[in-house]
């Protein structure tokens, strides 16, 4: 399954785009969205925050249909000082949030990664690669 915790991680690989104009990928057409719940592991997600992007995050959580996570972000290069409540928020939304079917597009080139029974197809023709 396509959870937002890999999504905010993809960037589009093509020789057409480069960061950050091939970043965030968004999602497009969802047909499918699951809730499964996970283990809530407060270390992990600590360990985890200094590499989200939380402008992209909060953006493909609303494309899905979820505004929960703030406006501003909490300081994230300071694991230790993030709230509990916004940890479970966190976990909800990175972990819990799955996408089944549907699509991720690049912001730059507009290619569409297609998503099919939670797996993304994120490849490219060889004239796209990068070399």
């Amino acid at each position: 399954m396509v959870r937002l915790l890999t999504q905010n991680l993809l960037s589009c690989p093509s020789t057409h785009c480069t960061y950050p104009s091939n970043f965030p990928l968004s999602f497009q057409d969802v047909e499918t969205i699951e809730i499964v719940e996970a283990e809530y592991k407060e270390e992990f997600l600590r360990g985890f925050l200094n590499r989200l992007e939380w402008a992209a995050l909060r953006k493909s959580a609303a494309e899905l249909g979820n505004t929960d996570l703030p406006e501003e972000s909490p300081d994230l290069a300071q694991p230790q000082d993030v709230s509990e409540e916004i940890l479970k928020t966190l976990h909800h939304v990175l972990l819990e949030i799955q996408v089944k079917d549907g699509a991720m597009v690049c912001p730059s080139c507009k290619h569409v990664f297609q998503i099919k029974e939670g797996i993304p197809n994120m490849l490219l023709a060889d004239h796209e690669l990068r070399k």
